[in-house]
């Protein structure tokens, strides 16, 4: 396939020609909240569980590998094109977008900020699930000068004719180009829907790749392009359930991301610990993790194995929802498997793929074995995310065997959101920092 890159070169004025104005609507305020449903990428699709996990893994794995390089990006281009390799998401989720209002769902991504969908006329335009939009039907549709703010955040703009062009390349996963524009966008679920104007939102008539079921990305992240800084809300939780339960997740945003509808009795007390900002990757949720236990041992790694290189900002720990398994710096995965070798006490599986997760037991154990499984804790600063068994110990379909749901790391760290299923998780931007409590994610 020829590069999106020279596809843009040669058809940026046939692009620009079908971009419509329209007119843009008055501000209504962003003092408000809504609820919206999540649903699994896969979710539907026939997989089985076997399936399921290895999708997931494969996924997890280029979405690392990308993450980690964002920090050593040489230009703003060079981060541009390996930020969408970084956007494979685990969750889509639904809303609306113009005037009638189309409706339509994008993957989630607290790891970037662009929100973008497919566009008509499409030039080249990949499968998805509802049609394009076009904004000759919208009335509220308006393409963006280059002088606008909004422009002037992307990564890497283009300018012609005076309007904002944008250009994303994601890799093997998803690539996409065409106008930075303004938009009516309807979010929500029965009953809580809530309509707002003047979103900035990538319109893109060029795009290749695979959006897993959706039909564009919407990004969580902290920069000023993301769906969080333009609501002017800065506060949203979701609940997620196992990316292998049938059950859609929830998320919550503005005045309904609270944690204290979901505690209960036996939960604890809601669990707090600040954000910390890397200066090489600002849209990141990054968290200062402490430690771990095994066991009810505190394992002795040493703190640097989980800090921001300040040199080059590498290194870390991000906390990602578009992660499904957890990826730890190889010293700390490295003693994380010790202590479950030694713990568990069961043959170790042999590791046949590069896909597969690398600290797997025999299973089932011999007749009359009890098999007792150790705790793990992951310690923050000020706050311990005490992980429940079906948070961290899987049973891989493919062989059987009993495996622990987290892979090594040559770089940072990444909690992905196999090991927060269950809890509700709440991203307060405001105040910077991340709060989270056990919760049936299933039934609320």
């Amino acid at each position: 396939m020829a590069s999106i890159a020279a596809v843009l070169l040669v058809l940026l004025p046939l692009l620009l020609s079908a971009a419509v104005a329209g007119a843009t609507h008055p501000d209504g305020g962003f003092g408000f909240g809504f609820q919206a449903t999540l649903t699994h990428v896969d979710a539907g699709a026939g997989y089985t569980d076997a399936q399921l996990l290895a999708r997931a893994v494969r996924r997890s794995r280029s979405r690392v590998g990308a993450l980690q390089s964002l920090a050593t990006a040489a230009d703003a281009l060079t981060a541009a094109r390996i930020l969408v390799q970084a956007s494979q998401g685990e969750y889509l989720m639904s809303m609306a977008i113009g005037t009638p209002p189309r409706y339509y769902s994008a993957i989630l991504d607290t790891g970037s900020d662009l929100i973008w969908t497919q566009c008509a006329p499409c030039m080249l335009c990949v499968d998805q699930p509802t049609p394009y939009f076009d904004p000759a039907r919208s009335s509220s549709y308006a393409k963006l000068s280059c002088s606008s703010p909004m422009c002037g955040a992307l990564y890497y703009p283009l300018c012609y004719q005076n309007t904002c062009v944008y250009q994303y390349f994601y890799g093997d996963s998803a690539n996409t180009a065409g106008v930075l524009a303004n938009e009516t966008f309807t979010f929500g679920t029965n009953g809580t829907w809530v309509t707002v104007p003047r979103i900035a939102f990538g319109c893109g008539n060029l795009n290749a790749g695979s959006l897993f079921n959706g039909s564009g990305m919407v990004g969580f992240g902290r920069g000023p392009l993301s769906l969080v800084s333009q609501l002017g809300a800065p506060r949203f939780s979701y609940c997620l359930t196992s990316f292998m339960s049938p059950v859609p997740s929830r998320l919550y945003f503005g005045a309904y991301a609270t944690l204290n509808s979901t505690s209960t009795s036996d939960s604890g007390p809601v669990q707090s610990t600040p954000f910390i900002i890397n200066p090489a990757l600002p849209t990141m949720y990054y968290l200062n993790m402490t430690g771990i236990s095994v066991g009810g041992d505190r394992l002795a790694v040493k703190l640097s194995v989980f800090a921001i290189n300040e040199e080059d900002g590498t290194g870390g720990v991000i906390i990602d929802s578009g992660s499904t398994i957890t990826y730890l710096a190889q010293p700390a995965y490295d003693m994380v498997h010790e202590a479950f070798v030694a713990q568990v006490g069961l043959p170790l599986a042999n590791v046949t793929s590069p896909d597969d997760l690398s600290t797997c037991f025999k299973w089932p154990p011999p007749p009359k074995r009890v098999v007792s499984m150790p705790e793990l804790m992951f310690h923050f600063d000020g706050a311990d995310m005490d992980l429940p068994l079906e948070n961290y110990m899987l049973i891989d379909g493919s062989t059987g065997n009993l495996c622990l749901a987290m892979a090594p790391s040559n770089d940072g760290s990444i909690i992905g959101s196999f090991q927060h299923a269950n809890f509700h998780v709440l991203y307060d931007n405001e105040n910077s920092f991340l709060s989270f409590i056990p919760a049936p994610c299933n039934l609320i």
